[in-house]
């Protein structure tokens, strides 16, 4: 959603730019008719610089790399994390789920307790330690590329502000001339 608003946003600002350029040329326009003397400056001045069309329409908006980056790692354990969810996943109550050692090291087997069931469920609980880093991790890597994101789009707001509110003045302005014609 946040990709989508910062597509709208660069639009919004393309279109305020094309309309500043355009106001530009009605006040050519406006000098023109207005004089003689305005006619003949007109002339003699170098005319604007065409924009380029845009291709399509708009060109693409791409969200910052730090959320790019988030958004795509975080796909990418989505699978590993509905795998492992208990509400997501079959799960599996054999007894001796854990205590074959073929998921724990030698080195974390003997950190457990001798007692079969205490060494499963302290497994369990690490297991359930570790994805829970794992999905903390993810959260916090969305969370820090949606505040980039934000404060990107935050910064592009203030520029379109700044450029809606000079292009309102101007075209109050050309409105008076068009007016006094």
């Amino acid at each position: 959603e946040l990709v989508r608003q910062g597509e709208a946003l660069k639009r919004t600002e393309q279109m305020v730019d094309k309309m500043e350029q355009d106001l530009k040329t009605s006040q050519r326009h406006i000098n023109s008719i207005k004089s003689v003397w305005g006619g003949l400056v007109n002339y003699f001045k170098a005319k604007p610089p065409e924009s380029k069309p845009e291709q399509n329409g708009t060109p693409e908006y791409y969200a910052n790399s730090r959320l790019k980056e988030a958004m795509m790692s975080s796909k990418e354990q989505e699978s590993k994390y509905q795998e492992s969810h208990p509400n997501l996943r079959k799960l599996d109550h054999s007894e001796n789920n854990f205590s074959k050692g073929g998921l724990v090291s030698s080195v974390q087997r003997d950190s457990y307790p001798k007692n079969q069931h205490l060494r499963a469920y302290h497994q369990k609980i690490d297991n359930n330690l570790d994805e829970m880093s794992s999905g903390l991790s993810r959260l916090k890597n969305l969370a820090l590329g949606l505040q980039t994101e934000i404060d990107e789009q935050d910064d592009m707001l203030d520029r379109l502000t700044k450029k809606v509110e000079t292009l309102d003045v101007n075209i109050k302005s050309t409105d008076r001339k068009v007016r006094q014609l």
